[in-house]
């Protein structure tokens, strides 16, 4: 056994009868495939982050960045390079030696022309790679970036096996401390402890990912005992129903979700700095957090999350003013409003904001018709083809204000100014001027009114009194459960 285990057990006692066992933890969202390098939706690192795949380094339910893969590295070329050091001894689950090989197949097979990859902007500035041994490779940028070993955390920087790299989003084959089994579709993805994993040995002998759309399905299976954790319970409104229960344990967190009104700014009549302006007079913050949350949520008036250092609070920037919503139409050349259609993801959240958000308009004369969606065509006709006016959605990719840099993402913004403050931030080297460009930045996209700027969203984690291990928090996206064990009594 090893040492971890062996701490965990002397100071905490040994993990409940039956130990280890097979974690049932439940999800709302169903990924739509388990290739992380592959696909933009959340809900696949949700499941396999941490869990399946490992990238070089990988980053921690507090945000921070720890070794991983790469077991420590160096930062040379005037802060241009990085020279990484490899783990000896890894294995993939189809049983080929991981070398620094993989890693210069994945990141060039995530930059090619030809990559699905929904964040390459992450691998952009790489210039060269070379490989130096089989466990010590040269990652060379264009310049100094400070956010590049954050970015390689994400799971849209994991190391991918070359044979199996084309077959990941329906059996993916990582280097994790659990291997997938199987997925039944509409149901569950089944995990199992990898028995010849290169780190600390795991707790639990396996893991489900079952996914529950429904929240009163939600509650009746966590209450019924079908399922051990919900990492972020999807009803808000009934959390006090675990809070009075000893029987289990409630955790109220923060994520890194930016929930916004996103707007195609490329389209009339959105292109029109007044019409954005009056729709973010016409949101009442305070309505959606207490309608659709519970008062589970923060406020936010930019891209930017509140418990970062360098936000500003811009909620008062456009208050709550329908009498100047209608004014900034009437001046717009919309004193009759207009007709707009509302398309939704699945997330209860946001089908919840979405009927608020629709009234609130509707009371500026902005006509809104809903069009429930599922993830799949929410992604092909919102986020792809850009075929939408209205959407919710919360961005819960950490430190992702600079997608706004980028004209063709679904927002269709195109700022110069934007973008050479992304510029300038992506080349500082100085905290104190990256912190002020920050904060022009979220300044520039709040004046320009480019999306409503909603809430922050909460995470809400409810499950069994005695398991330890899960994260209260989510700095990124991840259900890593590498960590995770119940302590006392049988479960």
């Amino acid at each position: 056994m090893k040492i971890i285990n062996l701490i965990i057990i002397l100071f905490l006692g040994w993990p409940s009868i039956g130990w280890p066992m097979t974690l049932n933890v439940g999800l709302q969202l169903e990924p739509p495939n388990l290739d992380p390098t592959s696909g933009a939706a959340a809900a696949i690192d949700d499941v396999v982050y941490g869990n399946i795949f490992e990238g070089l380094v990988r980053i921690n339910e507090f945000g921070d960045i720890q070794p991983s893969l790469s077991l420590s590295w160096d930062l040379v070329n005037n802060g241009k390079s990085y020279i990484f050091y490899l783990a000896n001894d890894v294995l993939f689950h189809n049983g080929d030696r991981f070398t620094a090989a993989d890693v210069k197949f994945s990141f060039d097979r995530a930059k090619s022309n030809g990559s699905t990859n929904a964040k390459k902007y992450i691998f952009k500035p790489i210039v060269d790679i070379n490989i130096i041994d089989p466990h010590t490779i040269m990652i060379t940028l264009d310049q100094a970036r400070p956010d590049f070993l954050f970015n390689i955390g994400l799971g849209d920087a994991v190391i991918v096996n070359e044979d199996s790299a084309d077959r990941n989003s329906f059996n993916p084959v990582g280097t994790g401390p659990f291997k997938f089994v199987k997925w039944v579709r509409g149901d569950r993805v089944e995990l199992v402890r990898y028995r010849k994993y290169w780190g600390p040995s795991v707790f639990l002998e396996g893991a489900n990912f079952k996914f529950i759309t429904d929240p009163l399905s939600a509650y009746t299976a966590m209450k019924a005992g079908d399922i051990d954790a919900f990492p972020n319970y999807p009803a808000p409104e009934n959390l006090f129903l675990f809070k009075n229960d000893p029987d289990y344990e409630v955790v109220v967190g923060l994520t890194a979700g930016e929930t916004i009104l996103a707007t195609n700014n490329r389209n009339p009549p959105f292109d029109n700095l007044l019409v954005r302006k009056a729709i973010a007079h016409a949101i009442d913050r305070s309505e959606l957090i207490d309608g659709a949350m519970f008062g589970n949520a923060v406020p936010i008036g930019s891209h930017f999350a509140p418990n970062h250092p360098d936000y500003i609070d811009l909620t008062g920037l456009f208050p709550h003013n329908l009498d100047e919503a209608r004014k900034l139409l009437l001046l717009a050349g919309y004193p009759n409003g207009f007709n707009v259609s509302l398309k939704l993801p699945p997330p209860i959240y946001a089908r919840r904001t979405g009927e608020l958000i629709a009234s609130q308009l509707g009371r500026v004369g902005i006509k809104v018709k809903i069009e429930n969606m599922e993830w799949a065509q929410w992604i092909d006709q919102v986020l792809i083809n850009k075929n939408y006016d209205l959407s919710i959605v919360s961005h819960v990719e950490p430190m992702d204000i600079n997608i706004y840099a980028n004209p063709n993402y679904y927002f269709g913004y195109d700022n110069d100014d934007f973008k050479k403050i992304i510029f300038d931030i992506e080349s500082s080297t100085d905290a104190i001027n990256s912190s002020q460009l920050y904060k022009l930045a979220q300044k520039k996209i709040a004046d320009d009114a480019v999306n409503g700027y909603l809430y922050q969203l909460g995470k809400y984690g409810v499950w069994k009194a005695g398991l330890k291990g899960m994260w209260a928090n989510y700095p990124i996206r991840s259900n890593d459960l590498r960590g995770v064990y119940f302590v006392g009594g049988e479960q």
